[in-house]
């Protein structure tokens, strides 16, 4: 049997966007005796069971040669077999917090949150308390369903980061869960991010597309290989929502969802984040900085304590229904607020004679 894993199945210790699913390719040797799919794939792959299985076998999610086959089908010689699951659930004491959630839509399959910035996903180094999974296990032990059998263990198919705000879903069945890793996997969902970044954009719309991976200096962010050698494919396309000559708010769609994808892709391109201070938007980004003009940009950073980037949108086909639903989130308070102060200033202030709008420059050498 030879084996190949397409996802890398370690989920990282930072908070990030990347989805949380793991993704086989097995070729059955040509020796291979007949035998349950389901019972296979639980002898040979890792921290799966039968019940894992059987779950993505009934949400399409394990193909033989190319086929969505049954839990039942029996597994022949050089058959090619592959699987998307969702991740397993780490064997690590999670105690319920109760940490008020913003809930958009919920259902016995399904919850639709909208994370608050700030709010850590999952826990792990550092991060072992007061995190989402916490709430959602206090939210479930909650549910009217939840009174007379175990409460259920939060599934997430994909991630935010900390600072990251806006429109998350939750699996609440391993089905569920099989068939939103499927649609991540498949890149059939929509997300939508509105994000403020540095400088103005000549175009109105663009494709960014370059190879993100860990950075050789810094392995806490990532960084674009535009070779293509290194680094898994990413491509975010982009389009302006609103200019204000220093800054700009841009809607980010997402094509992968690579970890730091959007905050990455953007500092790569000459406009970081406002205030991503991971990506060195937390500096004042022009050529001749007044010293109003810094104290308005250093009040603005107050009043944003974080990278600018909110997940707007997510749009999903329901797991059991099969119905398209779409699920929006407003900005928040914070971007909200900065947002009126750049529209003010920009509207109320004339460039000066000698003063340049934003440093490209300065922007490039953080590539």
């Amino acid at each position: 049997m030879s084996k190949e894993t397409t996802e890398d199945p370690v989920i990282a210790e930072t908070p990030d966007e990347q989805e949380l699913f793991e993704h086989h390719r097995i070729v059955c040797d040509p020796g291979q005796s007949l035998m349950r799919l389901d019972k296979f794939l639980g002898d040979h792959l890792a921290n799966t069971s039968r019940t894992r299985v059987q779950a993505a076998a009934k949400s399409g999610n394990v193909l033989v040669n190319g086929k969505p086959e049954k839990p039942s089908y029996k597994v022949k010689p050089a058959d090619v077999i592959s699987v998307v699951l969702p991740y397993p659930v780490r064997e690590i004491e999670i105690l319920p917090e109760d940490i008020p959630l913003k809930v958009l839509y919920e259902d016995k399959d399904i919850l639709l949150i909208d994370k608050q910035p700030g709010l850590v996903v999952h826990p792990g180094h550092g991060n072992w308390t007061g995190t989402l999974v916490n709430a959602l296990m206090f939210h479930f032990g909650k549910l009217p369903s939840a009174k007379n059998q175990p409460t259920p263990r939060p599934g997430l198919v994909h991630r935010l980061d900390k600072d990251t705000s806006g429109v998350m879903v939750i699996g609440k069945t391993e089905e569920a869960l099989s068939h939103l890793s499927r649609q991540f996997f498949d890149r059939t969902n929509d997300r939508r991010y509105y994000a403020l970044v540095w400088g103005d954009f000549a175009e109105d719309e663009g494709t960014i597309e370059g190879n993100l991976g860990r950075s050789l200096k810094d392995r806490t962010i990532m960084q674009v290989f535009a070779d293509g050698e290194q680094g898994k494919t990413a491509v975010t396309h982009w389009k302006v929502i609103e200019r204000f000559t220093y800054v700009t708010l841009v809607e980010c769609k997402l094509e992968t969802g690579r970890t730091h994808q959007i905050r990455a892709h953007m500092r790569w391109i000459g406009h970081p984040l406002f205030n991503d201070a991971d990506y060195s938007g937390n500096q004042v980004l022009k050529g001749t900085v007044f010293t109003k003009y810094k104290q308005f940009v250093m009040n603005c950073f107050k009043a944003l304590p974080r990278q600018a980037l909110h997940a707007r949108l997510l749009e999903i086909d329901h797991p059991t229904t099969g119905k398209r639903m779409t699920f929006e989130s407003p900005l928040p308070a914070d971007m909200q607020n900065v947002l009126e102060k750049w529209r003010t200033y920009t509207n109320a202030r004339p460039l000066e004679d000698d003063e340049e709008p934003f440093d490209k420059e300065a922007a490039n050498k953080l590539k």
